[in-house]
């Protein structure tokens, strides 16, 4: 029997910046083997335009990505929740591991401000992969 897949939960404020990066990383590196989810507390009409051209320069496409709504049920779903400023706005259930990234946020920056922003969380998401996965490579 296999072992049930491991679910991220990123979430921001607007899911239109950081929690899009770090869930297109998730998902590139994890390569199916991660369960990823990403949302907003109060999730913008579209992914910043900024964001999705300095993850294209990175190689992944998040141009089809649309913000979601932070819901109780996304978060119960989820086994680890990485909070990135959204503040209390988070719902708390027991028995997750919660983890708080603190990234500037890319709202109203241009590609040459976000590509540190985006390349920390490329780090970020690489150590988290290892915790998740610790015999896989990525």
């Amino acid at each position: 029997m296999s072992e049930p897949k491991p679910s991220v939960l990123f979430v921001c404020v607007h899911n239109a910046g950081r929690s899009q990066m770090a869930a297109a990383f998730l998902g590139h590196f994890g390569r199916g083997a991660v369960e990823v989810r990403s949302a907003g507390s109060a999730p913008a009409e579209t992914v910043n335009p900024a964001v999705v051209e300095a993850m294209a320069e990175a190689g992944i496409n998040i141009a089809s990505e649309t913000p979601k709504v932070l819901t109780a049920e996304v978060v119960q779903e989820s086994d680890v929740v990485i909070t990135m400023g959204c503040g209390d706005a988070c719902p708390v259930f027991p028995g997750k591991k919660y983890l708080d990234w603190k990234l500037e946020d890319p709202a109203g920056q241009g590609v040459d401000a976000i590509r540190p922003i985006r390349d920390e969380i490329e780090q970020r998401v690489r150590g988290l992969l290892a915790e998740l996965m610790p015999n896989e490579a990525c």
